[in-house]
C-alpha cells in the first residue's frame, strides 16, 4: 500500500507549520480528489474522503475498493477547517464518515455543494437541508474569505447533481473540476477567471469499470492549457486499485504541450510561491 508522505501527527504538524498571514497560499493533496487549501490562517477543503466506508461496502461485492493509499488522517483531528466542499453525491466526495466527524470537529464550518443535492446531504448528514450554500450552474457565493462560482461538471452528462467550482480569494483562483468529462464549451467558460491552478482528475473512462468516467491524463493536460491555467495538478487516482491510472501520460502530454505541471504525492505540500 502507498503511504503518504506525511500522515497523521507528521501531516497535522507541516499544516500548523506553514499556517502564515501573508500572501500566498498552500495545498496538500489528500489522496483521490480531495485537497486542503490554506490562505491567510483559513482553511478549505475540496472534496475529501478520508476513511474506508467504500473498501467495507463494496468487500463483499464483484466490484470490490480495495485502497491503494493509506489515510492521511483521522478528520475529526481536522478541527481548524472553515469550510468544505461537495462537488456531487458520489461517496468518495460526500463520505458521511468523513464529514459527520468533520462537522462535530468544526461547529461553525460552512459547506458548498450543489443546490439540487441539499435534501441527499441532509439525510447522509443528519443536518437541515439550509446548512449547505447550494450553488447552481454560474452562481457564486462567499464562505470565509473564500469565493466559489459553480461550473458544470459532466459525470458522465451535464446535471445540476454534479459540478466543479472556480475558488477565488486574494489574487489566486483555483479550479476544482469534481468528476467530469470534457464537454462542448467547457474551456470558454473557465478561460475569463485567469486560473492559476487547475486540479483535474486523470483516472479516465473504461466502461469494464462500471462506474462514471473522468478526463484521462491527456485531456487533463489539454484542458490546463486550452483554460491558460498557470500550473496543472492531477488527481483521482492511486486511492482505488478497480479505477486508477498511471500518471505517466499525463506527464508526457503536459511536458510535450508546454503546461506547467507538478504531480504531488499523497501528504505533500505544494506551494503557490512556484508560480508567483
Amino acid at each position: 500500500m502507498i503511504r503518504p508522505v506525511l500522515k497523521d501527527d507528521a501531516f497535522l504538524a507541516d499544516v500548523r507549520a506553514a499556517n502564515l498571514d501573508d500572501d500566498d497560499f498552500r495545498l496538500w493533496w489528500l489522496g483521490q480528489s480531495g485537497f486542503l487549501v490554506q490562505w491567510k490562517r483559513s482553511h478549505l477543503l475540496l472534496d475529501p474522503y478520508l476513511s474506508d466506508s467504500l473498501t467495507k461496502k463494496y468487500a463483499a461485492t464483484d466490484k470490490p475498493h480495495v485502497r491503494m493509499t493509506e489515510r492521511i488522517v483521522d478528520p475529526a483531528r481536522l478541527d481548524f477547517i472553515d469550510v468544505v466542499t461537495s462537488s456531487h453525491n458520489h461517496t468518495d466526495h460526500l463520505d458521511g464518515e468523513t464529514l459527520i466527524p468533520l462537522l462535530k470537529a468544526n461547529p461553525r464550518i460552512a459547506m458548498i455543494a450543489p443546490a439540487a443535492n441539499r435534501d441527499f446531504i441532509a439525510n447522509r448528514l443528519g443536518v437541515a437541508s439550509s446548512f449547505p450554500i447550494g450553488l447552481r450552474d454560474g452562481e457564486s457565493a462567499e464562505a470565509g474569505p473564500f469565493r466559489f462560482t459553480a461550473v458544470p461538471a459532466a459525470h458522465e452528462e451535464l446535471t445540476p447533481e454534479c459540478l466543479g467550482y472556480v475558488v477565488q480569494f486574494g489574487r489566486w483562483s483555483v479550479y476544482h473540476s469534481g468528476d467530469t468529462l470534457l464537454y462542448p464549451g467547457m474551456a470558454e467558460r473557465l478561460r475569463p477567471f485567469n486560473v492559476d491552478v487547475a486540479l483535474l482528475p486523470i483516472n479516465g473512462r473504461a466502461p469494464e469499470r462500471r462506474v462514471a468516467g473522468n478526463l484521462n491524463g491527456s485531456e487533463a493536460a489539454h484542458l490546463a492549457k486550452s483554460i491558460g491555467a498557470r500550473l496543472v495538478i492531477p488527481c483521482h487516482y492511486e486511492m482505488f486499485a478497480f479505477n486508477t491510472a498511471s500518471p505517466a501520460e499525463f506527464i508526457r502530454v503536459s511536458t510535450s504541450i508546454a503546461q506547467s505541471y507538478r504531480v504531488l504525492r499523497c501528504g505533500e505540500r505544494w506551494e503557490s510561491r512556484e508560480i508567483s
